[in-house]
């Protein structure tokens, strides 16, 4: 007799359950009926664990995933906001260097390279969006039209494909004397407030990611060295 009642009370919670469903807006419909579901399986765990029939760590597990589903809407809400806050709580800073025609960032975290096309026909594009015919382009367009794009680029070419870019770089402009103080701070990812120790630490954690001697760039690690120059007043 009870597990009759249970089985009728069962039975009748289902019903109005799917009833009060059906009254929603369909386009919640199917949103209302996984919480069902959801809710029917955690619950015939719990009858199983108590029963007997099921171990209690199955009970705990299926609970577990009720609860993770009921929590998926917030937890996607929180993501953009959990995302920006391990950006700032571990090392996401970078570094700026722009060109007339391309404006490339430098990840702190993990030295990798992107940028942005200023000019020209790809104007607009992230170089990581480009093919590597559509970056062959690119270059030829920065060889005749300016030499700092150039070795910008190549740099990234020489990252994302190898050594078929090294020894292509042009000779390097002496643009170092000409950098102004925001570029010089852009190139280190330091701020104006940036004090003289906060300056040899940023350079000195960029060249070890970017000093020829370790695998990396000439050009940008003659651009930090520039940068550091400029703001210590060294040139």
């Amino acid at each position: 007799m009870p597990k009759l009642i249970l089985f009728t009370a069962a039975a009748l919670a289902l019903y109005i359950a799917v009833t009060r469903i059906k009254a929603l807006p369909t386009q919640k419909r199917k949103a209302a009926y996984l919480q069902l579901i959801f809710f029917a399986a955690l619950i015939v765990a719990v009858l199983l664990a108590i029963s007997g029939k099921m171990h209690w760590i199955g009970a705990l597990l299926t609970g577990l995933l009720v609860l993770l589903r009921q929590s998926l809407p917030l937890i996607i809400q929180l993501l953009p906001h959990l995302k920006n806050w391990l950006g700032q709580s571990g090392d996401g800073a970078t570094s700026q260097v722009e060109s007339a025609i391309l404006r490339m960032t430098l990840s702190h975290s993990n030295g990798r390279l992107n940028g942005t096309v200023l000019a020209g026909d790809f104007s607009g594009k992230q170089l990581s969006e480009l093919s590597q015919n559509e970056l062959d382009t690119l270059l030829e367009y920065c060889r005749a039209n300016d030499t700092d794009s150039t070795q910008l680029l190549l740099s990234y070419l020489e990252q994302r494909f190898g050594q078929d870019y090294q020894n292509q770089a042009p000779p390097r402009s002496d643009t170092g004397g000409q950098l102004t103080i925001k570029e010089a701070l852009a190139i280190l990812g330091l701020a104006e407030d940036a004090s003289k120790d906060d300056i040899v630490a940023a350079h000195r954690k960029l060249m070890q990611k970017l000093h020829p001697d370790r695998g990396g760039n000439d050009y940008l690690a003659a651009r930090v060295n520039d940068a550091k120059a400029k703001l210590l007043g060294e040139r």
